[in-house]
């Protein structure tokens, strides 16, 4: 009849086929010299500067996860959003409608209405040029002479408000075109021309008013 094992004698557990087991010694060795010189004294053998004497690495593999491990489902990593910034990628770039449509305003407003104004003022000076001249320009002008071209004389005051309303949009969107970056380049365009619409406005109506005041007159020919 066999003895029972002596409760102080070790046991080896039973390691199932495929499960991780611990190492059976130690990955590192001793932590002291065979001659009992202390981790990294000065003169011991094989000792090496930054090193502790009688330190090993650790054999390859000793901290790589067991065959099989999984990490835990709570710890998955949370997806990155698709609106979260990414640090050293170049800037989104920028629309540009914006600027675009600021000079798209700007040259309405100035080419358009302009061309309107030529038409009308054009047709005032020939229908009541020879009534304009006849009567003396002064503060009181008599505005019943006007009345056969009135439709004309209407036609150039929408003109003239409409090129007005859309010069200052075209201006305070182009402000902001160049303040934001959003089509800087047609920004400072449409700046630019709807400054000038009121000049250049002005001065087609002056020259094709005098045009059609000399050929309702007769002075050109």
């Amino acid at each position: 009849m066999s003895q029972p094992p002596a409760p102080d004698a070790p046991q080896t557990p039973t390691v199932p086929p495929g499960a991780w087991a611990p190492p059976a010694h130690a990955p590192f060795g001793p932590p002291a010299g065979a001659d009992g010189s202390q981790p990294g004294a000065a003169g011991a053998p094989g000792a090496q500067p930054g090193i502790p004497t009688g330190w090993s690495a650790p054999p390859a593999g000793a901290y790589a996860p067991p065959p099989g491990y999984a990490p835990p489902a709570g710890y998955a990593a949370a997806p990155v959003a698709a609106s979260a910034p990414v640090y050293g990628a170049p800037p989104a770039r920028r629309s540009s409608v914006l600027g675009v449509v600021a000079l798209a305003l700007a040259l309405v407003a100035t080419v358009g209405a302009s061309l309107v104004a030529a038409i009308a003022s054009y047709r005032i000076g020939l229908g009541a040029g020879r009534q304009i001249t006849a009567g003396a320009l002064d503060s009181d002008f008599d505005w019943s002479i006007l009345t056969p071209v009135r439709d004309w004389v209407l036609l150039g005051e929408v003109s003239f408000w409409v090129g007005t309303a859309l010069g200052v949009w075209a201006l305070v969107q182009g402000v902001i075109a160049i303040v934001t970056a959003r089509g800087r380049g047609a920004g400072i365009a449409a700046v630019i021309v709807a400054a000038l619409g009121p000049i250049v406005f002005g001065g087609v109506v002056q020259g094709f008013l005098t045009a059609g005041l000399t050929a309702g007159t007769g002075m050109g020919a």
